[in-house]
């Protein structure tokens, strides 16, 4: 009898790329390829591909120690989910835009694409950690290493990609992850999503399980109010008051947003991020 044929091995998935970033191994790409308007968070205007006036020869910022006293609170609170260093040591295999000019273009193109699959990433491997999302892991974990191999295409085809078609079926499966988590608030699940809360006065306000993607938080008094649970999604916290909130477990909540806002000693956070420098003691 013959031997049945063997099944063809799947190809490898790449590794998951670190999705924290990594400045000693990016060539200073958020402070070239991104542009800037003078506002509150950034003093001058700067254009894409130009790099900013404080960038040294050897890729660092000179007044990185100063960047908010200096009037550049933005880049305090901007993160690339690691996708810096991905672009700078994967897709350009090392060659940086000022030894080898030819590839600034096409890496200035890249990095805001890599950046949006990085941020992908991070929160489908949140999603991905949560046990009510159970249901939907298996659906999660082709998301996820669709978006993994996606991140070691070449310039190519990253800058072919339609990554807007593939963050809306990767954010389906987030979005039904939030709502197998939130059921599991005891709260009633306040909907917010997309809400004008700038400046509102939440205080002490039961927000748990509540929906807040991309709501605007900006300057909202949130001192002590209880966010587990909540989908932050999106949510815009600049300037918001959490002295004293409880964010532990709050769902997809990210580094920038917690440095965009005020805190203090009191405030409570997922042990996955850090305390921000410039909340108060």
């Amino acid at each position: 009898m013959s031997p049945e044929p063997a099944t063809p091995a799947r190809p490898a998935l790449p590794p998951l790329p670190v999705l924290q970033a990594d400045c000693s191994n990016c060539f200073a790409l958020c402070c070239v390829a991104l542009p800037f308007a003078k506002s509150n968070d950034f003093a001058v205007n700067k254009a894409a591909g130009t790099p900013c006036k404080n960038l040294r020869e050897d890729f660092r910022c000179g007044i990185h120690t100063r960047l908010r006293d200096e009037g550049f609170q933005g880049c305090t609170v901007f993160d690339c989910f690691g996708a810096g260093q991905q672009v700078s040591q994967v897709t350009f295999g090392g060659r940086d835009w000022r030894t080898h000019p030819g590839t600034a273009g096409a890496m200035y193109e890249v990095f805001p694409v890599l950046r949006q699959l990085h941020e992908l990433l991070f929160y489908v491997t949140g999603a991905l950690a949560l046990p009510a999302a159970a249901p939907i892991h298996a659906d999660l974990r082709r998301a996820q290493a669709e978006t993994v191999r996606w991140t070691a295409a070449d310039a190519d085809a990253l800058t072919a990609l339609d990554v807007g078609a593939l963050r809306g079926r990767v954010n389906a499966l987030l979005l039904r992850a939030s709502e197998l988590a939130r059921a599991k608030a005891p709260a009633r699940k306040r909907n917010h999503r997309g809400a004008d809360l700038m400046g509102a006065r939440l205080a002490g306000a039961d927000l748990r399980g509540a929906n807040l993607r991309g709501a605007y938080l900006i300057a909202a008094d949130l001192s002590g109010a209880d966010l587990r649970l909540a989908d932050l999604i999106g949510a815009d916290f600049r300037d918001a008051d959490l002295r004293g909130a409880d964010l532990r477990d709050a769902l997809f909540l990210t580094q920038p947003q917690l440095g965009a806002a005020r805190g203090d000693a009191a405030t409570k956070i997922p042990t996955t991020l850090a305390r921000p420098a410039h909340w108060t003691a």
